[in-house]
């Protein structure tokens, strides 16, 4: 499935770990894997990684892409998109003419 937004994100606000949005992200994963009981290191195992992977990008010494992040939102059952969406409307950047 392809979206398009057709939205201008400056890539000034993508750029830092501590942004509002990338925390909105990295704090829901967190939050639903506690909540779930799924400890750091049984979800880096279902992802083929050591425990330090998990920790690192919880406490923001490695950023998370977004194709890990999908994976993770599957394995926690949290609806990525719902995430995404609340990051879009959030801000309202202005369109491309």
């Amino acid at each position: 499935m392809i979206f398009d937004f057709g939205i201008l994100i400056k890539v000034k606000e993508m750029a830092s770990i501590y942004s509002y949005e990338y925390q909105l992200v990295i704090n829901t994963l967190r939050k639903a894997r506690i909540e779930k009981g799924i400890t750091q290191k049984s979800l880096a195992q279902a992802l083929d990684r050591p425990q330090s992977f998990i920790a690192k990008i919880e406490n923001g010494e490695r950023r998370l892409d977004v194709v890990e992040f999908v994976h993770i939102a599957h394995l926690l059952s949290v609806d990525y998109v719902l995430i995404l969406e609340k990051i879009l409307f959030k801000k309202q950047p202005k369109k491309l003419k």
